[in-house]
């Protein structure tokens, strides 16, 4: 009866409605808000989009629409790796999205760095058997590389049924770690789209990859290269293994055909390091998960800040997942999965040999379509760590014969270095980020966006320790 006595604002809300519906997101999906969630300007949207209707196989996707003026910015893809990672539970709620998970497990805080001040995010869990992605075909949960690329590729056509607004906008494609396959290998298949494509055409603006797998047979030195030069086993280790480890051509099927002075030198290594120590980010303290967990259930603050980072988030992220009301707002688990949320997969077998292809040719592919492409590092990780990929990136460039657009220097963040840059070609960027470990926006969320920020704008990262103009 209340609505009766307010006629002006009836026509204000069907005038809402009709222009929600004419713009076209799906009112079904839009999240009102979640449980423990400080109050926002812009709308959040989650829910399945179903890939085979057939199998009963759907993914499912996070929304976060820019912070200020949404219509006018673009789209971002992100994917998290693994593989067999959740975007969700990673970009969107640990890294750049716009929401960290409190310390009690039970609400959000804002994370002020969020890459949705620059566009719209959009987070997919893929392949199927990831977080709350699924298929009702067991089968199914036998992934590679090729089906997750033309899974995700159908995900977006049929995404964009749901938000037709979004089919004009520029469209970045962005990831980190594993998604150095995922991301390159969707491109290829959104370019052969476009290719035999005479309608509707992916507007990709720009690919950008975080401390990503690119070549077996760099990327895994290296990581031993690190250990070495961080004092982190010896020079009796980082010597043999240097002298007695041919990574030529090295697969994940060979690698239990190395001699055995360098296994015993791996395998040494690998003990040296130790457990104590989070791989992906060698200066961040490690977080203890049986403490943790207990806090959680006794409703507890648990943030332990190592460097101004919480080192259990990600058992927070967890238990909030797990909350049955969070669930429910974010529309997700809509099948009750006999399992519960999860970062990375328990039931998804994916095809570790994958893991072998070299992405470099595919990067190369997109470089010739005239698509940026930026390779970004956080400097202490020994996971996928930027001595690889720096490598790689010169090697792709000399491949295309691109010369150095801006050579190897300084770029800045608030007046300090933000890392080092170098360019090939205008197209071809190679970055590190300062202090950064294997989740880039995880460690430094300001030069992580000031990063983002420069890519999306088509700008170089600021050369002086003034402010750049946006």
């Amino acid at each position: 009866m209340e609505w009766l006595r307010r006629p002006c604002l009836v026509a204000v809300v069907v005038l809402l409605v009709a222009w929600r519906g004419v713009e076209g997101s799906p009112e079904e999906d839009l999240v009102v808000r979640l449980p423990g969630q400080p109050k926002v300007g812009f709308r959040q949207y989650a829910g399945h989009v179903d890939v085979d209707v057939k199998a009963g196989r759907s993914l499912f996707y996070y929304l976060a629409e820019a912070d200020g003026d949404a219509h006018k910015k673009p789209l971002t893809l992100w994917l998290n790796g693994g593989p067999g990672c959740s975007s969700v539970g990673g970009g969107a709620f640990t890294e750049l999205g716009p929401f960290y998970p409190r310390g009690d497990g039970r609400g959000l805080r804002i994370n002020k760095m969020s890459w949705n001040k620059v566009s719209n995010l959009l987070f997919v869990e893929s392949p199927a058997g990831v977080g709350w992605s699924y298929s009702n075909t067991t089968s199914d949960y036998n992934r590679d590389d090729e089906s997750t690329a033309n899974d995700m590729y159908i995900f977006l056509l049929r995404w964009y049924d749901k938000f037709p607004e979004f089919r004009s906008r520029d469209l970045f494609l962005t990831g980190e770690s594993y998604a150095g396959h995922y991301i390159p290998q969707l491109a290829n298949v959104l370019l052969n789209h476009n290719q035999h494509s005479v309608g509707f055409k992916f507007k990709i603006k720009g690919v950008a990859i975080g401390n990503p797998l690119l070549k077996l047979d760099r990327d895994i030195p290296a990581t031993y290269e690190f250990f070495w030069s961080h004092g982190m086993i010896s020079d009796e280790i980082g010597l043999t293994i240097i002298n007695e480890c041919d990574f030529e051509d090295y697969t994940f099927s060979s690698a239990h055909n190395v001699s055995k002075s360098c296994n015993d030198a791996i395998l040494e290594a690998n003990a040296v390091v130790g457990d104590y120590i989070n791989s992906y980010d060698v200066i961040l303290d490690v977080c203890y998960p049986s403490l943790v967990e207990q806090e959680l259930r006794l409703r507890k603050y648990v943030t332990k800040l190592s460097v101004g980072v919480d080192v259990c988030m990600s058992y927070e992220r967890r238990f909030y997942f797990n909350l049955p009301e969070v669930q429910h707002s974010l529309h997700a688990n809509r099948t009750k999965l006999p399992y519960p949320w999860s970062m990375c997969s328990n039931v998804l077998n994916y095809s570790y040999t994958d893991g072998n292809i070299n992405i470099l040719p595919l990067l190369k592919r997109i470089v010739k379509h005239q698509i940026p492409v930026w390779v970004f590092s956080g400097d202490q990780d020994s996971v996928v760590p930027l001595l690889g990929s720096r490598t790689l990136v010169r090697e792709l460039a000399h491949d295309l014969k691109f010369g150095i657009t801006v050579p190897y220097s300084n770029w800045f963040y608030k007046g300090q270095v933000g890392g080092w840059v170098t360019e090939y070609g205008n197209l071809l960027t190679f970055a590190t980020v300062r202090g950064a470990s294997h989740m880039v926006p995880f460690a430094q969320p300001g030069r992580a966006l000031r990063l983002f920020a420069s890519f999306v704008h088509g700008q170089r990262l600021p050369n002086s320790t003034y402010p750049p103009i946006d």
